[in-house]
């Protein structure tokens, strides 16, 4: 530490000293200060002046005629900067004064911006490296002498440089500003910031430093014992301390001031002491405050330092346990929580059903069941007269729930609901009738009074039959769909209502639509996982003028049942091609309008087989398909008769609840 002290304080006189005019001693007396790395950063911007730079030029060989130069004591280089960095001369070039000044001589501005943070960095990096003939364990000195304030950032750079052991004096002239100027220096700032008005008030440094810059420095050159630092005066020297020590009584040690010992803190609780100084710190539990000397109790709740699930309770200075929330019970790892199930531990008194919350239960019951005032026990509900049943004649109440009977003489339906005369009436029926042109204005009448003949046969309601009807010629046209009309009644006046269409006869068009539109349950047809029969029936009298082959069998591909009755000139092989297997059962033809009442007699045969049984008809009773129709009627009704016997008991046991009840 003495020798880097004697360093600064030869640097700063040879700065102050030898810049001013004085009458020269000898050529060859030299100022003896051992081995240095000395580099001159000089600002050669534009703000300087040809005259000032000359004096900046002489100001250098004024201080190099005072130095010991050579190889193995002051090594010197010289660097000049504006808008760029230019090494005029590294620390290895030369060894010789007359060469530098040479050197020095031949200097040309470079006259541009002030990037004295460049500058800096060009220094660290490349003037004082290795290469450059810095050596190891030698004292790095800079002087930065600049006219102006810096164009770039300069106090990063700088202090990176200090950190990297380069002692750096700033010598400012004229425009230069304090504020850089302390920012680039080493400190302490006054031995190593100057700032002048001009440039040639350089010299009138160092008058004072004369006598002191070449006279024996006993802090170099004795063994003055100072442990910590030692600072010359003329003839003597006086050893000091680093800061938070105290000089011994012998003039030279030096001992750490121990503020935590000798009581001189302001610490709440524990004070931790380094030499001359101390830092507050506080028990286990507590933190220390912003004014960093007292104390508070940690509270790990509020804070969010702990591992509890639910509730955190905090049980003083940094201690803390958990606990949960109404309703839940602590685990064995004391952190997480369970909900408490009454339900399942049995810690209620539902009747029937119990349903669980955190805690707490609540009370239900079964189906069929609703819920006493009590919230506890439960009672049969009526259902027939408690909920919309939808039975078409009467509801039946059962335990919990309820089911549907017709009256003797009607069955009833899949859907569980309605009644009807045979099994078969629920259906979604969709009529595709020919309004061509062909077909004439009288004889379209008599094709609506068909359609209406066909309705009568069956038991149309909006959970039983219901009737949709499409009119084609050279386009197509929905008259109403599915679920437009739930009575016969309404259906058959729509019909009649129907406007005749004229023109062509585009059967496969009419198909099409059909399968994508009518039998969709946007338009009224039931879903497919319901099993209720989709039947299509086309009426036509004459060729179709598109192709039908596609759509036909793409509707019996979906499902649907085909019916194909045909007209007068309407094309027996179309109408088969159309018809449903076994397609005798599904294909009718005539050839006058005047007929078709007797295709809607046979056409309910059909749809309704049930029926069948009141029709006289002779047919071979030994023939193998008279034997089977025989069979499947005789079974249909079989199971009409079970039907009836199950509608019977369904009733008696109502009437037996209600005897029961009246008790």
């Amino acid at each position: 530490m003495g020798n880097l002290r004697g360093l600064s304080v030869f640097i700063f006189l040879t700065l102050v000293v030898f810049t001013t005019a004085r009458p020269k001693s000898g050529p060859n007396q030299k100022c003896k200060s051992g081995p240095v790395d000395l580099v001159f950063l000089i600002d050669s911007s534009r703000s300087v002046r040809p005259h000032e730079f000359e004096t900046m030029r002489k100001f250098l060989i004024d201080i190099l005629n005072t130095l010991d130069i050579g190889l193995d004591t002051t090594r010197v280089g010289v660097v000049q900067y504006s808008s760029q960095v230019r090494s005029e001369f590294s620390l290895k070039t030369h060894s010789k004064l007359e060469n530098m000044v040479k050197a020095i001589d031949e200097i040309v501005p470079l006259a541009q911006g002030t990037m004295t943070g460049l500058a800096i960095r060009y220094l660290m990096n490349e003037a004082f490296s290795p290469g450059q003939g810095d050596r190891p364990k030698v004292p790095n000195v800079a002087v930065i002498v600049t006219d102006g304030r810096p164009q770039d950032r300069v106090a990063e750079v700088a202090a990176e440089a200090r950190e990297r052991g380069i002692e750096i004096y700033a010598v400012g002239v004229a425009r230069a500003d304090m504020t850089s100027l302390r920012a680039m220096a080493s400190p302490p700032f006054e031995d190593h910031v100057f700032l002048v008005e001009r440039f040639d008030l350089i010299y009138q440094f160092g008058l004072q430093f004369q006598d002191k810059l070449c006279g024996i420095d006993l802090c170099l050159e004795s063994e003055h014992g100072c442990e910590h630092l030692c600072e010359s005066s003329p003839g003597s020297y006086t050893c000091h301390c680093l800061p938070g020590y105290r000089l011994n009584a012998d003039g030279k040690t030096c001992s750490a001031i121990d503020l935590c010992a000798e009581g001189k803190h302001n610490c709440q609780q524990i004070c931790i002491s380094s030499p001359g100084s101390f830092t507050c710190d506080c028990n286990q539990g507590y933190h220390l405050n912003d004014d960093k000397k007292t104390c508070s109790p940690i509270d790990l709740c509020a804070e969010g330092k702990h591992d509890c699930e639910q509730v955190c309770v905090n049980m003083g200075p940094g201690i803390f346990t958990c606990d949960c929330n109404k309703g839940y019970r602590l685990n064995e790892d004391e952190k997480s929580c369970s909900a408490i199930d009454l339900c399942a531990e049995g810690k209620h008194d539902c009747e029937q059903i119990c349903i669980s919350a955190p805690g707490v239960f609540t009370c239900d019951c079964n189906k069929g069941f609703k819920l006493n005032r009590d919230k506890r026990t439960c009672t049969n509900m009526d259902m027939c007269n408690t909920v919309k049943h939808g039975c078409d004649y009467q509801c039946v109440n059962t335990p919990g729930s309820y089911h549907c009977i017709c009256p003797e003489g009607q069955l009833l339906q899949d859907d569980g609901k309605t009644c009807g005369t045979c099994k078969s009436a629920n259906i979604d029926l969709v009529l595709l009738i020919d309004g061509s042109k062909s077909v004439r204005p009288q004889n379209f009448e008599l094709v609506k009074k068909f359609v209406n003949q066909v309705v009568d046969s069956l038991d149309v309601s909006a959970h039983g039959t219901r009737v949709g009807l499409v009119q084609y010629s050279s386009r197509v046209r929905t008259e109403f769909p599915l679920n437009m009309y739930h009575t016969a009644e309404d259906i058959k006046a729509a019909v009649m209502k129907v406007d005749y269409m004229e023109k062509g006869t585009m059967t496969g068009l009419a198909l099409k639509h059909m399968l994508e539109y009518s039998f969709s349950e946007a338009e009224g047809a039931r879903p497919a996982s319901r099993n209720i029969p989709r039947i299509g029936l086309v009426f036509t009298d004459g060729r179709s003028q598109d192709d039908i082959s596609e759509y036909a069998k793409k509707a019996k591909e979906a499902g649907i049942t085909m019916y194909a009755v045909g007209v007068g000139k309407a094309v027996e092989d179309e109408l088969r091609e159309i018809a449903s297997d076994p397609v005798e059962k599904h294909f009718y033809y005539t050839t006058d309008f005047s007929a078709i009442n007797t295709i809607a007699d046979n056409l309910k045969l059909n749809v309704c087989p049930a029926e069948s049984l009141r029709e006289v008809e002779v047919k071979d009773p030994c023939a193998c398909e008279n034997l089977v129709e025989f069979q499947q009627a005789t079974m249909n009704r079989l199971d009409q008769f079970t039907q009836k016997l199950a509608s019977m008991a369904a009733r008696l046991e109502q009437l037996e609840n209600q005897l029961l009840s009246r008790k």
